[in-house]
């Protein structure tokens, strides 16, 4: 990746908007396929990995089939791919109804059951469920490489940051319900859930965490004004101190109101190495949790170079592990 800061690209919310909503739609329907997956703590088997020209499920397995589905957002279309034969859908005009009723016809062809539910989630003011959505929509090609652009610059300084943690973390991917890019990290520390929220939130919730990510809408997880597309972070359970404190780079601010930290996409791309501000707040976060709840400082191997580990003795590198 580019550290140049004119490789990022700019993002215009209102532009984005209607695309973000339409994909945070459609990638909903394969989504529900990781619903029936073994839990993994913090719903992290649940998220999309950003490919090269999209997102896409993880491999999932039912009896006889083999599958996985690529939303190609640089292609404008759905490619279901299986063991034995592949099926492409368009998403160049449509409604979600339409696709989803296209999607099971296709997924019953290659002998893959439909999802198991056809509820539409997190999303404000959408229909219950995908049949019920009968907007017709038209694929908007340069929206889709912006967010596709966004999504993998972003997932390129998470995945560095995630790089020396031994402890649980999720890879780094698109939850599909909030079509949001996480990265979190997980402690060894039973919590007690939000009362009153719905049962995955809550799921999400019974273990100590920190998260750190990238939306096109951060007033979807705030109800403060703040600048909506960019970086975000917080801290489970929240801690107590986090007023005041330095977050690692220029721009990035507490919101109180909505438990967040917030890096604007626009402050990011004019930093001189927009990849290393990620790690970098990355880190600020971390060292906030260490400082005010404790969170340990024992779980990291030294952060190098893939090349620079291939050529350096096994023994070094032991003793620099050993030295933090």
């Amino acid at each position: 990746m580019s550290e140049r800061p004119d490789a990022w690209p700019a993002l215009v919310h209102e532009d984005l908007a209607p695309m973000v909503d339409y994909v945070n739609r459609v990638v909903q329907v394969a989504g529900k396929y990781t619903l029936d997956e073994p839990f993994e703590v913090g719903w992290g088997h649940i998220v999309l990995d950003v490919t090269p020209r999209g997102l896409s499920t993880p491999t999932f397995r039912q009896r006889g089939v083999a599958f996985r589905v690529h939303y190609r957002l640089l292609d404008g279309d759905v490619v279901i791919e299986t063991d034995g034969e592949s099926r492409r859908l368009s998403l160049a005009e449509g409604s979600v109804a339409a696709f989803y009723s296209a999607f099971c016809a296709a997924v019953s062809e290659l002998g893959i059951r439909r999802p198991r539910t056809s509820l539409i989630c997190e999303i404000p003011d959408a229909p219950p469920s995908f049949e019920d959505d009968q907007v017709v929509r038209t694929w908007d090609g340069d929206a889709a490489r912006l967010m596709w652009e966004a999504l993998s610059l972003a997932a390129d300084g998470l995945e560095a940051w995630q790089a020396p943690f031994l402890g649980h973390r999720p890879r780094v991917g698109v939850m599909w319900g909030g079509f949001d890019l996480s990265a979190t990290r997980f402690r060894a520390r039973p919590a007690t859930p939000t009362p009153g929220r719905p049962p995955f939130m809550q799921n999400a919730q019974l273990h100590s965490y920190l998260s750190v990510g990238f939306c096109f809408d951060n007033t979807k997880i705030s109800d403060v004004d703040a600048p909506p597309i960019g970086m975000y972070a917080y801290i489970w359970p929240q801690p107590d101190g986090l007023e005041g404190r330095s977050w690692g780079v220029k721009g990035a601010a507490w919101y109180p109101e909505a438990g967040l930290v917030l890096l604007p996409w626009d402050t990011l791309r004019e930093l001189p190495d927009p990849h290393r501000a990620i790690v970098d707040f990355g880190d600020a976060v971390y060292e906030a949790a260490v400082e005010t709840a404790g969170w340990p400082t024992d779980v990291f191997v030294p952060r190098v170079d893939g090349w620079y580990v291939s050529r350096t003795p096994t023994a070094v590198l032991q003793t620099q592990c050993r030295q933090g």
